[in-house]
């Protein structure tokens, strides 16, 4: 019993539990490293354990400031949607191997890249497209991405709560 109790906890699980789950971020932040890298090889994402608590949180290692280590809640709007995005990416390759996820959207998050990396961002997902053949549906009012994506569907207020839909061809 003390054993068991060593590895598994209560009898609840919880410590099997946490266990299992710390493998499984561990595995999110593998894949998610290696699309972040694509986006920007400035971040790395690592885990960092929390001697307070069961488990551990994530940081982002800055590689343009000496490999600092930074907590994602110091992230600015632009770099926490690389990070969101790189691990959704991440999150689609871990769950890719059960489920076929042929669809993928992405709601806003563009008006805080600065234009270069908007561009590597547009990039990566053009080739994430190409590569597996996704759909990939961005919302967004960003202008600049009127020029990189073919098909669009344009929504226009007409008043008294309707809308008209609009569908650009590639």
């Amino acid at each position: 019993w003390q054993l068991l109790r060593q590895y598994i906890g209560d009898s609840e699980g919880k410590k099997f539990s946490t266990f299992a789950q710390n493998l499984t971020l561990q595995r999110l932040v593998l894949l998610a490293n290696q699309q972040l890298r694509k986006l920007d090889g400035r971040y790395q994402l690592d885990m960092q354990m929390e001697e307070k608590k069961e488990g551990s949180t994530l940081v982002v290692i800055d590689q343009d400031m000496g490999g600092e280590r930074r907590s994602v809640r110091t992230l600015s709007g632009g770099e926490t949607f690389l990070i969101s995005l790189s691990l959704a990416l991440g999150l689609s390759g871990l769950a890719a191997r059960n489920v076929k996820i042929e669809s993928l959207f992405i709601d806003e998050g563009f008006g805080t890249l600065d234009p270069v990396t908007l561009d590597k961002t547009l990039d990566t997902l053009e080739r994430l497209q190409e590569d597996s053949s996704k759909t990939i549906g961005v919302i967004s009012h960003v202008e600049a991405l009127k020029e990189r994506i073919s098909t669009q569907i344009a929504i226009t207020k007409n008043g008294h709560g309707y809308s008209s839909l609009a569908v650009k061809p590639a």
